[in-house]
């Protein structure tokens, strides 16, 4: 049994299509076909359900049983080149992060790049469930995210607790007011994030709470025109007040929601297993005394 064929084996079990697989590892069909023929000659059974073309794969149960174990496999393997590589060069390197929580980024980068400037990012944003796949998966170094990712093989730090408030344009009836209970919410239209953003997911549960189901006049996936949409008129919306923060509003007015108080909670994630450089250790340690201030400040 040989690496390439593990690695191979992954991809196509992955993809369950030969041509595709083929693409993405930049092989021909006829090339990854044989080696995966002559990884299951080595193991003695067969790892798929083959079509009659043989490009469409289906795991059969050993394969998926074997699958886990590849993973398993591969990924140590991974780990002990990025240990090798954080030993012998400790201020160069790659962080993968996951983000839903975008906004925060750039002063949590910035105060990171002045202590190791050599350090390179790969930021995905993505859905709550996206990120729960890259993490278990060790795909990324950290997921920070509301609501936390959670999990008997996840590590996650509790980094923020915020209320949610809601902002509305200054032609709205409740602008001389500075809080609201939730249930007076009930007639509005909002503007928001798509569902699997965690602040819509959150927010959606909060109201269903209250009674009622939010009608959406805008859902989108870029939390920044969000606010633009409320000074426009188009609704109201649903936002962090570490988003206040970071981007001072005009032309709206945010009110406290009571009845009830809507927390959030900000968690910092990262998979037990996946090896912690020692420039993942200082971010960690950057995020968490970034937080500590927001805290304090609030």
């Amino acid at each position: 049994m040989e690496l390439l064929q593990l690695e191979y084996f992954r991809t196509v079990a992955r993809l369950e299509h030969m041509t595709e697989a083929a693409e993405l590892l930049h092989v021909t069909q006829s090339s990854l076909s044989k080696t995966i023929q002559r990884l299951e000659e080595d193991l003695g059974v067969s790892l798929f359900d083959r079509s009659r073309s043989g490009r469409r794969l289906r795991l059969n149960e050993i394969g998926r049983s074997f699958l886990r174990r590849v993973e398993r496999a591969l990924f140590e393997l991974e780990e002990g080149k990025r240990e090798i590589v954080d030993l012998t060069s400790a201020d160069n390197g790659t962080l993968a992060l996951a983000v839903n929580t975008a906004y925060m980024l750039p002063d949590i980068l910035h105060q990171f790049r002045v202590k190791r400037p050599q350090v390179q990012f790969h930021v995905q944003q993505l859905v709550t469930h996206e990120m729960e796949i890259q993490i278990k998966k060790g795909e990324v170094d950290f997921c920070l995210s509301s609501p936390p990712i959670l999990g008997s093989e996840l590590e996650c730090d509790i980094v923020l607790q915020e209320q949610i408030y809601v902002i509305v344009p200054t032609t709205h009836r409740f602008v001389n007011r500075e809080r609201v209970r939730l249930s007076e919410l009930k007639e509005e239209r909002f503007v928001s994030l798509k569902k699997g953003y965690g602040i819509r997911d959150l927010m959606d549960s909060y109201c269903e709470q209250a009674g009622f189901v939010p009608e959406n006049a805008y859902e989108g996936d870029e939390p920044a025109t969000l606010s633009p949409l409320v000074q426009a008129g188009l609704g109201i919306s649903f936002i962090p007040r570490s988003a206040l923060q970071f981007r001072p509003l005009e032309n709206v007015v945010f009110l406290q929601i009571e009845d009830p108080i809507c927390i959030r909670e900000v968690g910092l994630s990262r998979h037990q297993s996946r090896y912690l450089t020692s420039a993942a250790k200082e971010f960690r340690q950057v995020i968490m005394e970034h937080f500590q201030r927001i805290a304090y400040s609030g």
